[in-house]
Formats: C-alpha cells, sequence, structure tokens
C-alpha cells in the first residue's frame, strides 16, 4: 500500500472488492455476433454484386454498347492484359464487332486457360450470335472468344 498523508483516515479503498467472475457467454456471444456478421457481409455482397454470370453479362453488355457507340477507350479497357498487349485500341471494334444491337443473353462457366471464365453469348440484330469470354481480372474482363 502506499503511504502518506490522506485526505481521509481510513486510506484508499482498493479497487477491486469481489471475486472476479467469469462470463464465457458473453464471449460467446461476442466471437459468435462477429462470425455472424462475417457470414451476413458475404451473402450481402453476393446479393448487391450478383452473380459470376451477372457480372459477366453486364460487363459484356458495357463493352459492346461501347463498341457500338464507338467509345473505343472504355471498350479497350474493358479487356483483359492478354487482348489488350494484343489489340490496338483501333482494332478492337474489327475483332469483337459483329453486327449492330448486341445483347447478352447467357452466361455459363467454363475453363479458359486453365482458369475459371464465364462465357457470355451476345446476340446480334440479324439473328446472328457470337460468344465472349469474361475472366475476373481485376473486374469482370473480356478475353477473346472460346475458339480464340
Amino acid at each position: 500500500m502506499t503511504t502518506g498523508p490522506f485526505l481521509y483516515d481510513d486510506g484508499p479503498a482498493p479497487l477491486h472488492t469481489g471475486t472476479p467472475r467469469r462470463r464465457p457467454g458473453l464471449l460467446f456471444a461476442i466471437f459468435g455476433g462477429t462470425a455472424a456478421f462475417a457470414v451476413l457481409m458475404v451473402l450481402g455482397l453476393f446479393l448487391l454484386k450478383g452473380s459470376a454470370g451477372d457480372q459477366a453479362r453486364e460487363s459484356a453488355g458495357v463493352f459492346v454498347a461501347a463498341l457500338e457507340k464507338g467509345d473505343i477507350e472504355t471498350a479497350h479497357g474493358l479487356l483483359c492484359d492478354d487482348e489488350r498487349a494484343r489489340l490496338a485500341p483501333d482494332e478492337v471494334a474489327g475483332a469483337y464487332l459483329a453486327g449492330t444491337g448486341g445483347e447478352p443473353v447467357d452466361a455459363r462457366t467454363a475453363e479458359h486457360d486453365g482458369a475459371t471464365a464465364q462465357e457470355v453469348v451476345v446476340e446480334w440484330d440479324d439473328g446472328s450470335s457470337s460468344t465472349l469470354v469474361v475472366v475476373r481480372e481485376d473486374g469482370p474482363r473480356v478475353c477473346g472468344s472460346p475458339a480464340g
């Protein structure tokens, strides 16, 4: 204990007078709540961003719309690294634009260069269709067609 003149005669009172209580329920609630919050955040992310197929269709739709409107910079930016290295910006429309009025209608999971990708079917106004491969590379990126 400390010595010295005290304001009151009986000295300083001990801070903790009772026996410690164990609260395992509180710890379980804290850790369980944290785990439940993490699961809910993952589910929320899925609901907000959509499935991989939804994201691939959206990315392919933006890509095709940019090509049709002549926005080469946006279309070139939506290509994967390999395609950007292969094609100059002015070559993108010739390589990918197969008609007018392109609309992504279907996406399915496929294998592309040893990685999982989405193949997005784009239907054109003339009734033809083409397929774009969309990979996850810092977001969904168009990376060629299944044949090439």
